[in-house]
């Protein structure tokens, strides 16, 4: 890529998080000749987009830049030849996300926004969606990078590759970038002086670390988290991991482990927010509200330090540093959602993983990581065929493959009432659900619909 003047595309701008995105931009001006930024968004996040687009405006013109940013809800427009695009937007908005917490909490389970029944109704909403930009993109910049971090970023990203046909793309999550920048400190290291071995799939990965004698330290950064932060993201509550499980493996898992390895405690507390402060979901409509009253002051040009109680904190900086290694070729090591290419032996070549890579003009090379013991094998193969049916079930429409995706996951307890949950959330996502249309109607005919209690929480946030 040799352009001098850069066409930046931003799906979602109106989202919180797009200020850290501008900052980024601006920390990276020398490396990144932009001409244009297009913040695109659709009539219901329209009060939002003019918010934070003219605060965008405001921090572009404190940093002395000449870089035109455009507020638009014509998607076509702003993708017509586009040199990145980045992705980081929620279907059904955060109501949506309320659903896929409070609806499972009413039937004992466990709620979360990428986990569990929650996850795979995000995924199900989203991927219709993300195939209809890939399908745009196409058509207005086929030559385009797509950096993607509207969550499930995993299977957002193998829906990209496998059923869009899009190589050009990097899906990124801030969760090892947030192991990277708190857990060198807890050693007395750097982190220019440590090697880091990501695998797995997206919240769902071990780590490995060795410093710059080669010794492996993996294991003294662990004895550290039991003395104090685990450095976890905001929406994860912190309960520890079995000190004898990370001794047997000699891995540092990843924060989302915890909803698997002590189930029981995330349930229990996943149950207690719900009967009392309200789930995350709730607690996050409160933080962006005070970001949004913040963003519409005239005088505010810098993003707000409040943005770190959001949960999603440096995503957004990630993004900025994976397109300007693209441009600028310059192989920055970076953990991303990227084709596995033999880098994870135990999971297929021509699927997605969250693992290492050396990123440049090539896009993300994966670097080889190797087997997994049994115990982590086995939780990975298990939970990436999970991934593989919930995106072709979200692909098809096929009432089959959900339900086998319900049985699947580990935070769902099969049976009839997994069946009765799988219905209830299928009515109450209806709107965004369009490819189980059919199913849906043969649902409420028979009277599925969703449980008062819900409705009312959902209805107050309207």
């Amino acid at each position: 890529m040799s352009r001098d003047a850069l066409k930046m595309v931003t799906i979602g701008g109106g989202s919180s998080y797009t200020p850290e995105l501008i900052e980024g931009y601006i920390k990276r001006k020398d490396q990144l000749p932009i001409k244009e930024i297009w913040l695109v968004d659709i009539p219901a996040g329209e009060e939002k987009l003019n918010i934070v687009g003219h605060m965008a405006k405001r921090m572009v013109k404190a940093a002395g830049l000449d870089w035109e940013v455009h507020l638009t809800l014509n998607r076509r427009e702003a993708l017509q030849d586009a040199d990145f695009v980045s992705t980081q937007f929620r279907v059904g908005l955060m109501q949506a996300r309320i659903k896929d917490e409070r609806i499972p909490g009413s039937y004992g389970f466990l709620g979360q926004e990428t986990n569990g029944a929650g996850g795979i109704f995000k995924a199900f909403r989203t991927v219709p969606v993300i195939l209809d930009i890939v399908k745009d993109m196409k058509e207005c910049c086929p030559d385009a990078w797509l950096i993607n971090f509207t969550n499930p970023s995993g299977m957002i990203t193998e829906a990209i590759q496998t059923y869009g046909k899009w190589d050009k793309v990097i899906g990124l999550c801030n969760v090892p970038v947030m192991a990277m920048m708190t857990e060198p400190a807890l050693i007395g290291k750097q982190l220019k002086d440590l090697t880091y071995k990501f695998a797995g799939i997206d919240h769902f990965h071990w780590h490995r670390v060795f410093d710059n004698t080669g010794r492996e330290v993996t294991m003294d950064i662990v004895a550290k988290m039991y003395e104090g932060d685990a450095g976890l993201p905001k929406n994860i509550f912190n309960v520890q991991f079995f000190r004898e499980q990370l001794e047997q493996m000699k891995m540092i898992p990843c924060g989302y482990h915890r909803y698997y390895y002590r189930e029981q405690e995330m349930l229990d507390h996943s149950l207690e927010e719900f009967k009392g402060e309200g789930t995350r979901a709730q607690q996050v409509m409160r933080i962006e509200k005070e970001l949004f009253d913040l963003y519409k002051d005239p005088n505010l040009d810098y993003k707000p330090k409040q943005l770190a109680e959001r949960g999603g904190a440096h995503y957004s900086d990630a993004a900025c540093e994976a397109i300007a290694s693209i441009y600028a070729d310059k192989r920055t090591h970076m953990v991303v959602s990227t084709l596995n290419r033999g880098a994870v032996p135990d999971l297929p070549t021509d699927h997605v993983v969250e693992v290492s890579a050396q990123v440049g003009a090539a896009g993300a090379i994966p670097l080889t990581f190797g087997h997994f013991q049994p115990a982590e094998r086995g939780w990975l193969q298990l939970m990436k065929n999970m991934e593989l049916v919930i995106d072709e079930a979200a692909v098809t429409g096929d009432y089959g493959l959900a339900l086998q995706a319900f049985t699947m996951n580990p935070m769902i307890r099969s049976g009839q009432k997994a069946k009765d949950l799988l219905d209830e959330m299928l009515v109450a996502n209806k709107q965004h659900l369009p490819q189980f249309a059919k199913k849906i109607a043969e649902l409420e005919a028979a009277g599925v619909h969703v449980h008062d209690a819900v409705a009312a929480h959902i209805d107050e946030t309207i």
